[in-house]
């Protein structure tokens, strides 16, 4: 028991790794001066150091910026457990603190530190003295691996303080621990040729389907990919399942076809801890939805940010709804279907658009009448195939409004298609009047024999 209480505090505490570098830094650094004062401070000529007034300059300024390095790091640890704490749980403070790489680099800077204090207390004279050349390398060395570790800390700290990351640093740490207790290597043996596994969780960021196709082609099947881009896998489940080819089994030479290696079929498929905007148009979508739902809800109460991302959702529903969508399979040079995938469809994106802040703002007037504004003109875009979705959407609005608002007058507000929100509609706005003989007048002055072009209905 004692032992495992000198593990748990050496594992989850903040201190014992940086003292440790401290340690090793006076060690360190009290060798290399023993044996400056061996050799006569000869090891090292001052070509390479400096004079002794050029070495107390520059371990000066090392010492100072070791100092305010340490400063930085401790206050950013700081202000990520802070974070943490207050914008997702208390109880991932001991993770953040137990953070290997932070506590590194917080060891690192005092241990470099150290050992510039100590190197200038042993410079002697100012043109003509002493210095410690081989301790003046050591600090050379130190600060050089300091400014990288910060460059490094930098973004590792703001990785870190992603949700994604938090998220991870729990995860990793318990399936660590499942695997040590419980030992064992994930099955991945396609010998009955039906599935491909995942060796590692993660999302799916990117797919080389012209290689899935190539090897699909060598080994005569079909690849069906399980997951969509973008999903997150599991370890151990289904990455592919695998169909026999059709109609043959046999190569053109009259040999069998090979049997389908999984380790290359996994390659080809890039799996992280993040989804990417490479091929996950989901992504973008989703980002825009979380700042819209987040900006309506308490404590922040900020609708005029909903509908900004409202703004780009519409903006991308609109490029995308005269667009052909991917059928979702992939075939060889011989026209054979080797891989099928699952995509986002239309309706899809209609859904991962406006489901979630439609509601979470159908109590918001400024919220529902963008989203009028967005529909009214996506149906005006649309495919007659594509108009079901958006229909959709408009009769779950409208029921929502309805139940928000018990105000005739103010449900008929609330459902005015606004692009501003409130500010551009037609119940806030001067109606636009077009008398014909005035129009011409203005346009053409009046001038004889000059007609004004004609104006279809309803257009301005």
């Amino acid at each position: 028991m004692l032992a495992f209480r000198i593990q748990r505090v050496v594992h989850h505490s903040l201190w014992p790794l940086p003292l440790l570098c401290l340690l090793g830094g006076t060690l360190l650094v009290l060798g290399t001066l023993a044996l400056d004062r061996t050799s006569g401070y000869t090891l090292v000529p001052q070509s390479v150091t400096g004079t002794p007034s050029d070495a107390q300059t520059i371990l000066s300024t090392f010492a100072t910026a070791m100092a305010s390095l340490t400063s930085l790091v401790l206050t950013v640890t700081l202000v990520a457990v802070q974070l943490a704490m207050g914008q997702f749980s208390p109880r991932i403070v001991g993770a953040l603190l137990a953070d290997r790489f932070s506590q590194l680099a917080i060891g690192l800077f005092g241990a470099t530190f150290v050992v510039t204090i100590l190197t200038l207390r042993e410079i002697r004279g100012s043109d003509t003295g002493t210095v410690p050349g081989l301790s003046m390398l050591l600090s050379y060395v130190l600060m050089f691996a300091s400014v990288s570790v910060l460059i490094v800390f930098v973004h590792h700290a703001g990785q870190g303080l992603r949700v994604s990351g938090l998220i991870d640093l729990i995860g990793d740490r318990s399936r660590e621990l499942i695997l040590r207790r419980h030992p064992g290597e994930v099955p991945v043996d396609v010998s009955e040729a039906d599935e491909v596994i995942a060796q590692e969780p993660g999302n799916v960021m990117r797919v080389d389907r012209s290689g899935l196709v190539a090897a699909a082609r060598r080994a005569d099947c079909v690849l069906e990919m399980v997951p969509v881009v973008g999903d997150f896998v599991v370890g151990g489940t289904p990455l592919f399942r695998v169909h026999p080819g059709l109609p043959a089994t046999v190569a053109g030479d009259g040999h069998a076809a090979p049997r389908l290696r999984p380790e290359e079929i996994t390659r080809l498929v890039m799996i992280g801890p993040e989804r990417v905007h490479t091929e996950d148009l989901a992504y973008g979508f989703r980002k825009l939805v979380d700042i819209a739902v987040r900006s309506i809800a308490q404590p922040f109460d900020d609708p005029t940010t909903t509908v900004q991302a409202v703004h780009r959702l519409h903006d991308l529903l609109r490029q995308l709804a005269p667009q052909t969508f991917p059928s979702g399979e992939h075939r060889d040079q011989d026209g054979v279907v080797r891989l099928v995938e699952r995509a986002v469809s239309w309706e899809g994106y209609v859904r991962l658009a406006f489901d979630e802040v439609r509601l979470a703002g159908a109590s918001e007037p400024q919220v529902s009448r963008r989203l009028c504004a967005a529909l009214e003109d996506l149906k005006s875009v649309a495919p007659p195939d594509r108009q079901a979705p958006l229909d959709r959407q408009l009769r779950l609005l409208t029921a929502a409004v309805r139940r928000a608002h018990e105000d005739e007058e103010d449900v008929v507000a609330a459902l005015t298609p606004d692009t501003e929100g409130i500010g551009s509609g037609a119940d806030v706005t001067t109606p636009v009047r077009l008398d014909s003989m005035d129009f011409r007048r203005r346009k053409f002055g009046g001038t004889s024999g000059l007609s004004a072009p004609k104006v279809r209905s309803g257009e301005v």
